[in-house]
This record gives C-alpha cells, structure tokens and sequence, in this order.
C-alpha cells in the first residue's frame, strides 16, 4: 500500500514553526515536500541551539521528509525555477508577511494563471485582510491579543504563556486540514483554491469554551491555574513529592475519588460539595481539603489509588521524565533515525495510529540546500547550467561536491 499523498508535490516556503510543522505532516503522509530556502541562512530556525555538527537539532525535528531547495527568488533566473516547480505543484504553503509574495510576483493570482488547479495556502499573524493585517506577528504576540495569556497562569499573576508555542502549532494543524479538505475538494471537483489561515484566528478556534460562557453569560475568562472552568475537582494537587491531576467531574467519579482514593465519605454530603455546582462555588475550600489528605502520601501512592477507583489521574511530570516514560516508549514517541550530518539521532514519533499505511518518516531533515542540484534536474537543467546557477549564486548547498565537468 501506497501512503495516501504520494504522488503529491508540495512546494514550501515556509520556515520556523507554524508552516513546517505543517508541511512536515503532509511528507509525513507521503507528499513530496520540497522546501525553498533563501541563503546563506536558510530557514531562520537553522539558528537555533543545540547544534551538531553545525547542523540544528531542532530544525532537523521538524523538516523531516523533506527536501531542500537554497533559491534567490530575486534574481529572474531563480524566478524562473520557482515557476517551472510552482507549475507542477499540487499544493503551495507560504508563511511571508501579507504583501511579501505579491511583492516577489509568486503569489497565488500569480501561479493561478499557469497552474489553476493549485491549491495555496498562507499563514500569517493576523490574516491577510483586516486592520492588522500588514502587522508581523509571532506566537507569543498572537497568545497575548487572542486572550489566551490572561486565561494562563497562577490567579492574580502576570499574564503567562502557553509552555509551548501554541498558536504557532494551532495554525499550522488549521492550516494543515484546509489544505487537505481543499485537495479532497480538488480530486471531485479539479478546481484548486487559495486559502488562508493566522496565529491569531487559529489560536482563538481552539477557545471553545471560553467563547459559549463570554456570550452565554458574559463571562470573562481569567487564569485559573490548572483549574477547570466547568466542574471540580479537575487540576493538580499538591502530594508528598510532588503533584498529582485528577479528574472527578461527574457524580460517579466523584464518589469514588471521596470513598476509594481519599477516604472521606463525609465530602458527599457536605453542602459545600454536595454538587457539581456547589464545588465549582466552593473550589478553594475544596482544594484545600484534598491538599490536606494528597499531601500525606506521594505521588505514586496517589496514581495507583486513582487508577484502582478508575478516577482518571495521572503524576505530573517534568519533559525529561516524559520521553522515559514506559508507555510514550510503547507508543513509539521517541523514533531513532539517521541524519546524514547530526548521525544517529531521534525525532518525535506519529501522534496517531493506523491500520493502514498513513504515515511515515521517511527521510530525514535536509541540510541547506541539499537537493538543489537533484531538483533542478528533474524540472529538466543539465548539469553545466546547474553549475553556471551555483556559479552565478543563484542557487546554494551548503555542502556541494562539484560535479567532474565542473572540477
């Protein structure tokens, strides 16, 4: 069996995180992702520590199944490359500021016009259109103007952000499901489309709670800690040595985790916690309590009273102590590969699971230019104007051997 996008060019323009992790998925599945980078620099993630070998660990987790293609889309020559490429791509993805690939003449209306089955995807800040739109942005700036930093944190502290670069994720998985409900769209219909998607409007999408109580009730979200907005208890608790998460939302629940985890049938009746409505009102009363009972015994203690009562709980752990975690092993979260400069190392395994050839990693991340001569070749340049391009800078690999003709 085949995985399901092969066959499928993508041309990527992207670089950082919200396009590539993007981009990184559809070669995940098969799709032939070729990656324009401008040089010497390349993606501006191939900055970041740690490095071996001067290649970037980081970069490398992230561009696997891919190849790159080191382009000065500013010289006509390396305009040109990109259009005998853009001509037989399926799917583009550009993450420039609004305006930037118009500027280069490599927007959509642009490639529509040789290639009209294209389907071309952009992410940006804040969209394409609207009073920001011309604004750059990055995710800490999309988490502060989304709201979600104020809903983030301790309560009555600064504005925190998300661990991770959560809107910067957000847009590329919104951008990711565009681009493949658009493909599905193509393969019944023929048309392509342009679609577009920001880390500000992607980030938002994912406040589906927090929207229904604004305009249900006109509530107005603040930081909660680990806090559920809708029923307790569900948070970390304080333990001996450490925290622990539990989850009792509904009545079942509940009474197991008074009677089976914590040993206190009396919470059942007391009026502060009689009810689901009546802990969410008393919820600092009732987290102290907990603490008082959870902090007696540490956390491993509790994680096996709550799975013996099916309470839903788990220990909260440090990142180190999560890639040793038996069961990511079992799930094969940590995979090894080969990089052909970084040597043996490991990337982030499939967060979903299949009975069918889904995805796959394949290869893995590209150096700087890697593939150029490879690519030039099968859009149809000999070997001697692929070194009249290198000789004339308008393509790059970081590592080149020349070819005899050219020794």
């Amino acid at each position: 069996m085949a995985l399901p996008l092969e066959g499928v060019n993508v041309l990527d323009l992207t670089n950082v995180m919200a396009g590539p992790y993007c981009s990184m998925v559809l070669g995940d599945m098969g799709a032939d992702v070729i990656k324009i980078e401008n040089f010497p620099e390349g993606d501006a993630s191939r900055r970041f520590d740690p490095k071996i070998n001067d290649e970037s660990y980081c970069f490398a987790v992230l561009n696997r199944n891919k190849r790159s293609v080191a382009l000065d889309l500013k010289d006509p020559r390396g305009k040109e490359i990109f259009n005998k490429l853009a001509a037989r791509a399926d799917i583009i993805t550009e993450n420039f500021r609004p305006g930037v690939v118009r500027k280069l003449g490599i927007d959509y209306d642009a490639v529509r016009q040789f290639n009209p089955g294209v389907i071309y995807a952009s992410m940006s800040g804040f969209g394409q259109t609207g009073p920001y739109g011309k604004k750059g942005g990055f995710d800490i700036i999309a988490q502060g103007m989304s709201g979600i930093m104020m809903m983030t944190g301790s309560p009555g502290g600064r504005p925190a952000k998300v661990g991770i670069a959560m809107n910067d994720i957000a847009s590329g998985v919104t951008a990711l499901y565009g681009i493949l409900g658009a493909y599905i769209g193509k393969l019944r219909t023929g048309n392509g489309q342009y679609l577009e998607t920001s880390l500000l409007e992607a980030g938002l999408a994912w406040t589906q709670w927090e929207f229904g109580a604004y305009f249900g009730a006109g509530e107005v979200p603040t930081a909660i800690g680990t806090r559920h907005r809708r029923s307790a208890p569900y948070q970390a608790y304080k333990t001996k040595d450490g925290y622990v998460t539990a989850g009792a939302s509904n009545d079942k629940l509940w009474k197991n985790f008074c009677t089976m985890v914590c040993a206190k049938p009396e919470w059942l009746t007391d009026p502060r916690f009689a009810t689901g409505p009546s802990r969410l009102k008393n919820i600092d009363a009732l987290e102290q309590e907990i603490e008082a009972v959870l902090t007696t015994q540490p956390t491993a203690h509790w994680v096996e009273k709550l799975d013996a009562a099916e309470v839903p709980g788990g220990p909260v752990l440090r990142y180190d102590q999560v890639m040793h975690d038996p069961h990511i092993k079992a799930r094969n979260m940590v995979v090894e590969m080969d990089h052909p400069k970084i040597g043996r190392m490991k990337t982030l395994g499939m967060p979903i699971k299949s009975t069918g050839e889904l995805t796959a990693i394949r290869k893995p991340a590209p150096w700087l230019g890697q593939h150029s001569a490879e690519v030039l070749r099968t859009i149809g340049y000999a070997d001697v104007d692929i070194d009249a391009l290198f000789a004339g800078g308008v393509v790059y690999d970081k590592y080149r051997e020349k070819t005899p003709m050219s020794a």
